[in-house]
C-alpha cells in the first residue's frame, strides 16, 4: 500500500522552538526551531513515503476569522528568533525533495485534513505528522463496504514518539473516541486559538460528559440534568459551543489545486543541502549526506531509480550513464502553428529529423470516442510545436482545418521507417486511428523505457519521470484545465496555455526518451526485452482494445435480475438469523452483530487489532454459525451485478455496439497486462455465477468465439528453471502434472492416486510458486499443520531441484537485489535484505514467484505479436477480417472468427502460441470453440 506523510509543519516549527534550547550557529543565527524539524523530517524520510508534503499557513485571515472575530487574537507575533528560521527551513524542506503547501483563506489544518481524507478513500495509508491534538479527530483505521481493508490515517509525533492508529489508541490518550474529538475540543476551548469553553471542564469532565450522552448535542440536550457549578457553567456558554464546534472541525472538504498523488517525494538536492547543513551546522545530517547511506530523501528517489542499498545496487548507480545534459532540464521553445506556412516549415523538420515525438489532445479520456483538439510535435529536445485543431471557446483564433493538418502530416505518420516517440503512446494511436491515420513507425514510449528500466519504481507518468530524471517541474494539466467541478475539457483551454502544457509535453518526451535510452542499451537482456516484447505490443494491443467484444445485454439484465433475487433472499435469510435488520454492505454492523451479539469469535483482525469483516475472517467462523456464510453469499452476488451485470450493458459504446476494454503494459512490475473499463482479468472463473457472466460475450451471427489458453504454463516454467529431474519427465510425459506430483509425494502409481490426494498435490504445485506456508497449506487442505508440514517435505525430497531453485532464487535476490525472468525481464525487491521479518518474507515468496509469473507474461506477449503479425495478412485486403484477437485474459487469447475460418486460425494460433518460448518442456495449449466465451473457454 503506498502511504502519504503529511507534515503539520506551522505547529512543528512553534514546538520545535519552544521545546529546545536557543542554539545558534557559528554566525549567531538562532538554529534551534531548525535543528528540531530537520531531524523530525530526516526520521519521515527514513520509512521512504511515496508522497509528502510539508504544509504550513499562508499568510492573512482564515475563514475562522470570518466566524469569530476573536478566534486567535490573542496569540502574539512571532518571535524574531522564529521568524529568523522560517525561509531556510523552507529551503531545507525543498532541498530534501518535498513540497511545500499553503493554501490561502484555510489553516494548514485543513489542508492537511483535505489531503489526507482523500488520499485514505483512494487506498493511500496516511501518516500526519504534528503535535496539534486537534489531529485525533482525524484517525481512522478504514475499512470498505465489501469488507476488505482500505487505507487509515495515523497521527504520529516525532518529538514525544507517541502514535494514534485506532480509536483505542485515542480513547487511551483522551479518554473519547477519534469520532468524539471535535466535541471534546469544543468542550473545554482553547486557550490558544482564544476559543472559550465551559468553564472548569477539563479533560476529564469532558470526557465523562462525551461517554454519557455521546456527542455535544446530547450533552446539550441534557444540559439541565448537569448539576453543580459545572452545569452551571455549562448552560451558561450553550450557546456558544455550536460555534465552537466548527472553529475545532477540521475541514476535509477543500478543492485544492493538488491531489495527493501529485505530492510525490522527489529527488534531493545534494549540492543545496551541503549548503545548508554546512551552514547551519548540523554535523550528522551532514555526514549521512556526504556517506550516502539511506537516511535523507535522495537516497528513497533513487531507490525508485533502480539504485538499491546493496553492494551490487551501488555498482549499477556507478555503472550508469552520466549525469543529464543540463540542456534536458533548460526551458523549451514552443511555436503555435496557426497558418499553413508554418505547418510547411514543421513538416519540413520532421522530413530532416531521424526521429520526433508526437502526443495528441483531446476532449475526452475515452481514446474511442474523444475529438482530436491539437498535435504536439517536437523535433529536438527544447523545441516544440503544438497545432490546435479544436479549441472553441469565445473568440478563440482561427486554427488550421484538421483534415489538412492530418493530410500533411499522414505520410510521416504513416511511414514506418520514420521513427516515432510517444509517451503512453497507445493512446494517442487509438485517437489518430478514429480519425483516419494509421500511424506506424512506432518506436520508442518513454513510459515503457521507465518500466522495463526498473518496473518496481513507484510511477512512470511524464510527470513523474521528468522530474526523476530531468530534475524538470512540468505543467500540469490542472493548471491548465482546472480541477473538480470547474474543470474544463482540453478545447476550452486558452491557446497559449494549450501551448504551453501541449508542446511541452512533446518536447519532455524527446527529452526523456534521450536519457532513458542510453540506459536501456547499456544493459542488453533489458534492451532485448523492451524492444522485443513492449514496444511492438503497443499496436497490438491498440487494435485489441479497437476490436472490442460484443456483449449481450439482454443476457446481462437477465443476469442481474436473477442476482438481485437472490441477494434479496440472502438479506431476508440474514434477517431471520440475526433477529433483526442490518446492513450487510455495512462492516461495522456486521462486525457488531457477529461479535458482540452472537459471541462468535474474532479469529481475523485489521492491522490495527480490530475485528475484521472482510472475506477472510467471515471464512474462518462460516462452520460456526450459518449468518456468515450467508454475508459472504450476499457480498459475492452484490459484486458480481455492481461490477459486472449492471456496469457492463452501460460501456457498450454506441458507434460500434462493442465493450473496449483498455490494457495497461505499466501495471504490473511481473510484466503481466492489467486492463480496466472493463476489468477483464478479474472477472471471477471460479463460480458458476462467476462463469455466467461470460456467457454474455457473445460472437456476432455467422462468427465464432475461439479461446485459446496455456496449459499450467507456470508450473512448466518451474520445471524448466529448476531443472528437478522428477518434473521434466512428468512434463515430457504429458501426465497429468498433479497426479504425477501425488504419485511421487505418497509413493503411488499414476492408476491408484485417490481424488483427494491430487488435490493435496494440486495445491501444493501451486502454493509453492506462490510462497504457501504449512499453515496456509493446513488451512486449504483442512488437515493438521504438521500434516501439511509433511505434505510439503515428501514434495522435497521428491523434487530437490525445485527446493535448490527456490534457495538459490533468493540467494540471488539478496546478492544483487533482483530476479529476471527467463527473457530477461527484472523485478527488484527493496525489502530482499529488510531487518522486518515480513517485509523479508514478502520479498523473498515475490522472488520465487515473480520469475515465473514475469516468463509467463512475456511468453504470451511474444505470442500477441506473433499472432498479429499472421492476422495482418487478412486485414491489408480490406472488408471485415475473418478472425480478430478481441481479448487476453491472464494465459489466455480469445478470438472472433468467422465459422469457416475456425480450423485454419487453430491451425495457426496453437503452434505459434506454443513456439513462443523454447523451454525445457512442451509448451501446451488447450483451445475451445463456441457462440460465447463460456462455451469457448
Amino acid at each position: 500500500m503506498k502511504r502519504l506523510v503529511l507534515i503539520d509543519g506551522s505547529s512543528y516549527l512553534y514546538r520545535a522552538f519552544h521545546a529546545l534550547p536557543p542554539l545558534t550557529n557559528d554566525a549567531g543565527e538562532p538554529t534551534g526551531a531548525l535543528f528540531g524539524v530537520v531531524n523530525m523530517l530526516r526520521a519521515h524520510l527514513k520509512e521512504q513515503p511515496d508522497y509528502i508534503a510539508y504544509v504550513v499557513d499562508a499568510p492573512g485571515k482564515t475563514f475562522r476569522d470570518d466566524l469569530d472575530p476573536q478566534y486567535k487574537a490573542n496569540r502574539p507575533p512571532m518571535p524574531d528568533e522564529l521568524r529568523a528560521q522560517v525561509q531556510p527551513m523552507c529551503d531545507i524542506v525543498q532541498a530534501l525533495g518535498i513540497d511545500i503547501i499553503r493554501v490561502p483563506d484555510v489553516e494548514a489544518d485543513d489542508v492537511i485534513g483535505t489531503l489526507a481524507v482523500q488520499a485514505a478513500n483512494a487506498g493511500v495509508d496516511v501518516t500526519v505528522s504534528t503535535s496539534d491534538k486537534d489531529f485525533a479527530q482525524l484517525v481512522r483505521p478504514c475499512v470498505s463496504v465489501d469488507g476488505d481493508e482500505c487505507a487509515g490515517i495515523v497521527m504520529v509525533n516525532t518529538m514525544s514518539g507517541s502514535r494514534l492508529d485506532s480509536d483505542q489508541a485515542v480513547i487511551d490518550k483522551f479518554g473519547v473516541r477519534a469520532d468524539q474529538i471535535i466535541d471534546y475540543l469544543a468542550l473545554m476551548g482553547d486557550k490558544i486559538d482564544n476559543i472559550p469553553g465551559v468553564e472548569k471542564c477539563g479533560p476529564k469532565t469532558a470526557a465523562k460528559w462525551l461517554a454519557e450522552y455521546g456527542t455535544l448535542d446530547g450533552v446539550i440536550a441534557n444540559a439541565d440534568a448537569i448539576k453543580g457549578k459545572i452545569g452551571d457553567n455549562l448552560r451558561a456558554v450553550l450557546d456558544r459551543l455550536p460555534l465552537n464546534r466548527t472553529l475545532t472541525t477540521i475541514r476535509t472538504d477543500l478543492e485544492l489545486e493538488r491531489n495527493h498523488d501529485e505530492l510525490p517525494l522527489r529527488e534531493r538536492d545534494a549540492d543545496a543541502l551541503r549548503v545548508l547543513y554546512a551552514r547551519y551546522g548540523f554535523k550528522q545530517a551532514l555526514r549521512e549526506l556526504d556517506a550516502g547511506n539511506g537516511t535523507v530523501a535522495g537516497d528513497a528517489a533513487a531507490d525508485r531509480a533502480g539504485v538499491r542499498n546493496t553492494a551490487a545496487g551501488y555498482a549499477r548507480a556507478a555503472t550508469a550513464p552520466a549525469a543529464v545534459d543540463p540542456a534536458l532540464s533548460a526551458p523549451g521553445e514552443y511555436e503555435t502553428v496557426l497558418n499553413q506556412s508554418q505547418l510547411r516549415e514543421w513538416v519540413a523538420r520532421l522530413e530532416a529529423a531521424d526521429e520526433f515525438a508526437f502526443d495528441t489532445e483531446t476532449d475526452s479520456l475515452d481514446a474511442l470516442c474523444a475529438r482530436l483538439v491539437g498535435l504536439s510535435l517536437a523535433v529536438e529536445p527544447g523545441r516544440a510545436c503544438y497545432i490546435p485543431l479544436g479549441h472553441d471557446y469565445p473568440g478563440a483564433p482561427a486554427q488550421l482545418d484538421r483534415e489538412v493538418v492530418l493530410a500533411a502530416l499522414r505520410p510521416l505518420l504513416a511511414d514506418p521507417g520514420r521513427r516515432k516517440v510517444g509517451h503512453n503512446g497507445k493512446y494517442d494511436l487509438h485517437v489518430l486511428r478514429c480519425h483516419g491515420v494509421e500511424v506506424r513507425g512506432y518506436a520508442d514510449d518513454t513510459m515503457l523505457e521507465s518500466f522495463v528500466f526498473n518496473a518496481t519504481a513507484s510511477r512512470h507518468d511524464m510527470d513523474s519521470l521528468a522530474s526523476r530524471y530531468l530534475g524538470y517541474e512540468t505543467v500540469k494539466y490542472a493548471d491548465v484545465a482546472g480541477k473538480g467541478a470547474k474543470q474544463i475539457t482540453f478545447n476550452q483551454v486558452a491557446i497559449d496555455d494549450a501551448t504551453r502544457y501541449g508542446a511541452e509535453d512533446a518536447d519532455i518526451t524527446l527529452r526523456l526518451h534521450r536519457v532513458l535510452s542510453p540506459r536501456l542499451a547499456a544493459d542488453p537482456a533489458l534492451e532485448r526485452v523492451y524492444r522485443g516484447i513492449e514496444v511492438p505490443l503497443v499496436p497490438v494491443l491498440e487494435r485489441v482494445e479497437a476490436n472490442g467484444v460484443l456483449v449481450d445485454a439482454a443476457e446481462l439484465r437477465r443476469q442481474s435480475a436473477d442476482l438481485g433475487a437472490r441477494m434479496l433472499a440472502a438479506q431476508q435469510r440474514a434477517t431471520e438469523l440475526a433477529g433483526r435488520t442490518f446492513n450487510l454492505d455495512s462492516p461495522k454492523q456486521v462486525c457488531a452483530l457477529l461479535f458482540e451479539e452472537l459471541k462468535l469469535p474474532a479469529l481475523v483482525k485489521t492491522p490495527k487489532g480490530q475485528p475484521s469483516a472482510n472475506e477472510e475472517a467471515l471464512e474462518a467462523i462460516a462452520d460456526l454459525h450459518e449468518l456468515p456464510r450467508v454475508i459472504l453469499d450476499y457480498r459475492s452476488l452484490a459484486k458480481l451485478r455492481s461490477t459486472y451485470t449492471d456496469k457492463l450493458p452501460l460501456m457498450i459504446n454506441a458507434e460500434s455496439g462493442r465493450v473496449h476494454t483498455s490494457y495497461h503494459q505499466s501495471g504490473a512490475a511481473t510484466g503481466r497486462l492489467s486492463s480496466s473499463d472493463p476489468n477483464l482479468q478479474n472477472i471471477p472463473i471460479r463460480t458458476d455465477d462467476g462463469r455466467r457472466i461470460r456467457k454474455a460475450f457473445i460472437a456476432p451471427e455467422g462468427r465464432r468465439i475461439v479461446a485459446c489458453d496455456y496449459s499450467q504454463i507456470e508450473l512448466r516454467i518451474m520445471a524448466h528453471l529448476s531443472e528437478d529431474p522428477a518434473l521434466l519427465r512428468a512434463f515430457a510425459s504429458g501426465a497429468d502434472i498433479h497426479k504425477a506430483t501425488a504419485a511421487e509425494v505418497f509413493g503411488k502409481t499414476l492408476e491408484t492416486v485417490e481424488p483427494g490426494e491430487r488435490r493435496a498435490a494440486k495445491a501444493i504445485n501451486f502454493g509453492l510458486m506462490y510462497g504457501m506456508s504449512a499453515f496456509g497449506l493446513a488451512k486449504q487442505l483442512g488437515v493438521s499443520r504438521g500434516e501439511a508440514q509433511d505434505y510439503i517435505g515428501l514434495y522435497f525430497s521428491r523434487y530437490p531441484g525445485v527446493r535448490e531453485f527456490m534457495d538459490r532464487t533468493r540467494q540471488q535476490a539478496r546478492d544483487q537485489g533482483y530476479v529476471e525472468t527467463v527473457f530477461g525481464r527484472r523485478l527488484y525487491l527493496e525489502n530482499i535484505s529488510a531487518r522486518n521479518q515480513g517485509l523479508r518474507a514478502g520479498a523473498e515468496r515475490a522472488a520465487i514467484n515473480a520469475p515465473m509469473q514475469g516468463t509467463a507474461a512475456d511468453i504470451i506477449k511474444r505470442a500477441m505479436v506473433d499472432i498479429d503479425g499472421w492476422l495482418a495478412g487478412y486485414r491489408s485486403g480490406g472488408g471485415d477480417a475473418p478472425a480478430l484477437m478481441i481479448m487476453q485474459v491472464h494465459d489466455e487469447l480469445v478470438f472472433e472468427v468467422e465459422a469457416g475460418f475456425v480450423d485454419t486460425l487453430l491451425a495457426e494460433v496453437v503452434p505459434r502460441m506454443a513456439a513462443a518460448a523454447e523451454l525445457k518442456v512442451p509448451l501446451v495449449v488447450d483451445s475451445g470453440v463456441g457462440m460465447d466465451w463460456d462455451e469457448a473457454h
